[in-house]
């Protein structure tokens, strides 16, 4: 099968609410339809991480449209994924660059040779993958490592919508009205709409919250001048990374954190697809590699295979490569576009936030399904163990220092549940 060679199914096949497989694709008017819900499930934060960082929003969605291109050329088409900002480089950035936490970044140059660093890092360990096979990746994590570590990444993530996206009690009635919406849209529609169920629900929540500020007066108005302000058609603002030992040394060791995340983001989608992904897994890593690369290269950030996109795919069941191409020529256009970065920065937060709730507890749910399906004996001590010890350290966000390093609830939890496993199955 060619690398753009996809089985075309009809939309019948969504009507009855079949499940369309990475191979295969839906009509091209629908393709296009599935890969902007896909922008803007991770527009929120591939937008968030470079704000909190200092660096220029639009550089990270024009990256994250070529990061997940190259990721798809290297993958061979084969590996349903989208590439955005990775929130595993804010702490070492803003240590590296000595970011005040306001504006651009002045120091971004030393920050970029570090996130350099970092993705030649990652593109190594895929080529040790892609040499030595993935069996050995098999026995560090059986799917009760990998069902923890999966459901991990939703949880840790819980804290992000609740304690940073509902400013006041009125925020938080939205967040409710938002998942509430949504939810309504999973269960009471069919077809296409149901498939679209977190656009249409943060369509129905972002029109009540309109209704309700900006009609009676409830809470904070949303604000339009950004979007009438802003131009259509506009260059981000690139810059030019400085390599300095000390960045580098302080921002590379996050390769390890990505290469968690994309092992569990790949057992999540074999788990939900039901096709074997570990052969592409060194790919997955070395196409992840080097779209960092390319990213840091002129002033973006680092990257990783985005939970939220996985979530997405979890509540539709379309698995299509042919989306996240198509998401990816999207997000490569809107990145010359300041005016739908406005459009997007325009969306309310407590809706956003009330999206993220879900996105965020699919994800979660979709680590049990992997325990679910590979029947995890948990009245078996050692499972009951290494699952529950990984559950806390990383909803709880434990943190390790390692000097100026960091590995922080993720980290702790994905090497934690398989150097606990490693240790207790040692055991007779």
């Amino acid at each position: 099968m060619g690398m753009l060679d996809w089985t075309e199914k009809s939309s019948a096949v969504l009507q009855q609410g079949g499940v369309i497989g990475p191979h295969e694709r839906l009509p091209w008017p629908l393709t296009t339809v599935m890969g902007v819900q896909h922008v803007i499930a991770m527009f929120g934060a591939t937008v968030l991480a470079p704000l909190l960082m200092g660096f220029d929003p639009n550089i990270a969605i024009l990256m994250s449209g070529i990061g997940t291109l190259i990721f798809f050329v290297i993958t061979g088409g084969k590996v349903p994924s989208y590439l955005g900002s990775s929130f595993a480089f804010i702490g070492v950035v803003i240590a590296a660059s000595a970011y005040a936490g306001k504006g651009p970044n002045t120091n971004i140059g030393v920050a970029l040779g570090g996130i350099i660093a970092c993705g030649v890092a990652y593109t190594l360990i895929g080529a040790i993958v892609q040499a030595a096979g993935t069996a050995w990746i098999e026995r560090l994590m059986p799917p009760v490592v990998t069902g923890a570590v999966v459901a991990v990444i939703g949880l840790n993530l819980a804290g992000i919508p609740i304690k940073n996206m509902a400013a006041s009690n009125f925020d938080s009635w939205m967040q409710v009205v938002t998942f509430v919406s949504v939810a309504l849209v999973a269960v009471m529609t069919r077809g296409m709409v149901q498939r679209l169920l977190i656009l249409v629900g943060l369509i129905v929540a972002t029109l009540i919250y309109a209704l309700l500020t900006n009609g009676l007066g409830w809470g904070k108005p949303m604000a339009f001048s950004g979007l009438l302000n802003a131009a259509w058609v506009g260059l981000p603002g690139f810059s030019t990374p400085v390599f300095s030992p000390n960045a580098m040394l302080l921002i590379a060791p996050v390769a390890i954190i990505l290469v968690a995340e994309n092992l569990g983001h790949m057992k999540a989608v074999t788990a939900m697809t039901g096709k074997n992904l570990d052969p592409y897994m060194g790919r997955a890593f070395i196409g992840d590699g080097v779209a960092t690369i390319f990213s840091g290269s002129v002033g973006g950030t680092g990257v990783t295979t985005y939970a939220e996109n996985i979530g997405v795919m979890a509540a539709t069941k379309i698995y299509s490569t042919a989306v996240f191409f198509v998401a990816a020529l999207i997000a490569v256009v809107l990145g010359f576009s300041p005016k739908f970065g406005a459009l997007i920065q325009a969306i309310p937060l407590p809706v956003m936030g009330g999206v993220s709730i879900v996105v965020f507890g699919l994800i979660a749910v979709s680590g049990a399904k992997i325990w679910v399906d590979n029947k995890v004996d948990f009245s078996n001590n050692k499972n009951l163990l290494v699952a529950a010890i990984t559950l806390v350290l990383g909803t709880g966000d434990f943190t390790l220092r390692f000097g100026q390093f960091a590995l922080g609830g993720i980290g702790t939890a994905t090497f934690g549940a398989i150097l606990l496993y490693a240790l207790l199955d040692r055991q007779p």
